[in-house]
C-alpha cells in the first residue's frame, strides 16, 4: 500500500530563510501548487492525504471542495503553520469538520515537530503521522523510534517512511536531490519489507522556486521544483503502478491494519 500525502499550508517557509512574503503569495503559490497535485492523481486514478492548516482551509474553499469531490482525505495540519498550541490539536480538528462537514480522523505536526501523544488521543484523532524516524542534522534525532507503524494507547502512529538497515529518509528533499530511478529502487525496497511505504511532500515543491532572491533557499531546496517536480511525480506514481502498488488514504490504512487478525 503506498501512503502518498501532501501537506498543504500557507507558505511561510522563505521566513526560515530570513524572506519576507506576503499572506496572499503565501496562499496564491500553495493554491496553485495543491492544483496541480490534484491534476497529477486525476491523471493517474490515485488517491491520496491532504494533511490542511485551518488557516489554508478556511482561504482555499474550492480547492479543498475539488480535493474533497475526487475522494482524497483531508487531516489535520494544525490550525497555523508557524504558531502551535496544545488546544490546536483540538480546535484545528473541529474547524477542518466544521468546513469539510465530516470527520477529521488523523493528524501531522508541522514540520514534523515532537507531538505528545496523549494530547493527540485526547483532541480525537484515531492516528498520527508526526514522526521520522531518522536522524537529521538541526532538525531531529529519532534513531530510538519505530521505523513502522505502532499503536500508543488507542492512536495508531504512521511515521513517514525510511529504509530498512540505514534508515535513509524517503521525504521530500530525498524525491528532489536522488536520481528518480535510486528514489523509486528505494520506495520499493522499503514497501516489499514493510508492506506500505508513507512519503509526504507540499505543494509549493509543485511551482517554480528557482528565484533564490525571493525565496533564499539553498539549491537542494529549489532543485526539481515545478515542472520538473511534476514530471517527476508522473512518473513515480506511473513506475510504481506497473508494480501493481495500491495507493489508499490514511484512514483506509488505518482500517485496513486495525482489522482483527
Amino acid at each position: 500500500m503506498i501512503l502518498l500525502s501532501f501537506d498543504i499550508e500557507e507558505f511561510d517557509m522563505p521566513f526560515e530563510y530570513q524572506k519576507e512574503i506576503s499572506f496572499q503569495d503565501q496562499m496564491d503559490i500553495s493554491i496553485a501548487g495543491t492544483e496541480a497535485i490534484l491534476d497529477i492523481l486525476e491523471r493517474h486514478g490515485v488517491k491520496a492525504t491532504f494533511f490542511s492548516t485551518v488557516v489554508f482551509a478556511q482561504h482555499a474553499l474550492p480547492t479543498i471542495q475539488r480535493l474533497l469531490a475526487a475522494g482524497h482525505e483531508l487531516a489535520s495540519h494544525g490550525y497555523y503553520h508557524s504558531d502551535f498550541k496544545t488546544e490546536h490539536l483540538r480546535s484545528s480538528r473541529i474547524e477542518l469538520e466544521k468546513i469539510i462537514q465530516a470527520p477529521v480522523l488523523g493528524y501531522r505536526m508541522a514540520r514534523m515537530q515532537p507531538t505528545d501523544d496523549l494530547e493527540i488521543q485526547k483532541a480525537g484523532y484515531l492516528y498520527n503521522s508526526s514522526v521520522n524516524p531518522t536522524w537529521l542534522p538541526g532538525r531531529y534525532n529519532n534513531l530510538h523510534i519505530s521505523r513502522t507503524y505502532f499503536k500508543t494507547d488507542q492512536v495508531l502512529q504512521i511515521p513517514a517512511s525510511v529504509t530498512p538497515l540505514v534508515r535513509f529518509p524517503l521525504f521530500w528533499l530525498s524525491f528532489h536531490n536522488l536520481p528518480l530511478w535510486l528514489y523509486v529502487a528505494l520506495a520499493r525496497w522499503t514497501t516489499k519489507v514493510d508492506g506500505y511505504l508513507n512519503v509526504y511532500f507540499h505543494p509549493w515543491e509543485f511551482t517554480d522556486l528557482d528565484d533564490k532572491e525571493r525565496f533564499g533557499f539553498p539549491g537542494y531546496v529549489r532543485k526539481n521544483t515545478g515542472s520538473k517536480m511534476i514530471g517527476r511525480m508522473d512518473q513515480f506514481i506511473h513506475k510504481l503502478k506497473q508494480k501493481k502498488a495500491e495507493f489508499v488514504t490514511f484512514s483506509s490504512f488505518v482500517k485496513a491494519v486495525s482489522k482483527p487478525q
